[in-house]
């Protein structure tokens, strides 16, 4: 049972105090090279959203998968990231799920969009690693109340 419980602080570390910061430099500054997604997203990785499902096979596809997630945001002046919501569950010492609600922001607090996300996370011999990612837009604060409305 403690390497569940070890597992699951691991995850919520490395997902919230290393990937998210990084994410948002990534997402707000143009100049950031995409390429340290990699550092977070597997290759192969499954993603799903309204806007498409497909498996992403190689990392300039993953990058790609970046950028059209950021474009949008940078266009709207996005500055940073607002967890509303989380859930950190592990299923064994190397992999899990991270639930969470983002509100994306500009600098004046204004939200840019509402967004439930779910995330696979597996450890690797190069770290965890997000292998899948599916998204809803939302305009709900809570997970619990999430999932069902889809």
């Amino acid at each position: 049972m403690s390497t569940e419980r070890t597992a699951v602080r691991e995850m919520n570390s490395w997902f919230f105090d290393t990937y998210l910061p990084d994410w948002v430099r990534m997402g707000a500054n143009t100049d950031q090279a995409p390429e340290a997604i990699l550092e977070y997203w597997g290759a192969p990785l499954h993603a799903a959203s309204v806007n498409m499902t497909r498996c992403l096979h190689t990392g300039d596809q993953v990058i790609g998968l970046l950028r059209a997630n950021q474009a949008p945001l940078q266009a709207e002046q996005y500055t940073h990231t607002v967890v509303l919501d989380r859930s950190v569950k592990g299923y064994n010492h190397n992999a899990g799920s991270i639930d969470v609600i983002w509100s994306r922001r500009r600098a004046d607090e204004s939200e840019i969009e509402r967004r439930a996300v779910h995330f696979h996370i597996h450890r690797t011999d190069k770290g965890w690693r997000v292998v899948t990612v599916a998204s809803a837009l939302t305009d709900r604060t809570s997970l619990d109340e999430i999932w069902e409305t889809v």
